[in-house]
C-alpha cells in the first residue's frame, strides 16, 4: 500500500513538471490542441501525458473533426480545481525567483483577491 499522505497522493498524479505545464496551458492560457502545446516555450508533447491525465479524470479529449481526427483537450471539474494551485505556484515563483516572468496584472490581481481571480478563471475555463 502506498502512502496515505495527501501531498504524496497528489504528487502521484501531478509529480512531473509536464503535467502542471499542460494544465497551465489548458487553464490559464486556453490552449486546446496538440499543435498549440508544441508551440509553447517548453514544446510540450501531449500524446502519452494526455492519456494519463484523461485516465485520472483531469482532462477530457474530444474530436473536433471526425474526418481529420484532430483532438481537443478540455479540463474537467477535477482539472479546474488545480487553478488555485497553479496561481499559487506562479505567485510563489514570482516572489522568489528573479528569473521568472509572470504576467504582472495577473499576479497583482491574484494577490489582491485570490478567491475572486481563481473563481473567474474557473468560470471562464
Amino acid at each position: 500500500m502506498g502512502s496515505t499522505c495527501p501531498i504524496s497522493s497528489a504528487l502521484d498524479v501531478l509529480g512531473d513538471r509536464w503535467t502542471l505545464l499542460v494544465m497551465r496551458d489548458l487553464l490559464l492560457v486556453g490552449k486546446r490542441h496538440s499543435r498549440e502545446f508544441l508551440a509553447s516555450e517548453e514544446r510540450i508533447a501531449t500524446n502519452v501525458l494526455a492519456d494519463r491525465l484523461e485516465s485520472c479524470g483531469i482532462i477530457e479529449k474530444t474530436t473536433d473533426d471526425p474526418r481529420s481526427g484532430k483532438q481537443t483537450y478540455h479540463p474537467t471539474d477535477k482539472g479546474r480545481d488545480l487553478i488555485p494551485v497553479l496561481l499559487e505556484l506562479m505567485s510563489w515563483s514570482d516572489r522568489h525567483d528573479a528569473g521568472a516572468i509572470a504576467p504582472p496584472e495577473l499576479v497583482d490581481a491574484y494577490r489582491a483577491d485570490r478567491d475572486g481571480v481563481a473563481a473567474g478563471l474557473r468560470e471562464g475555463g
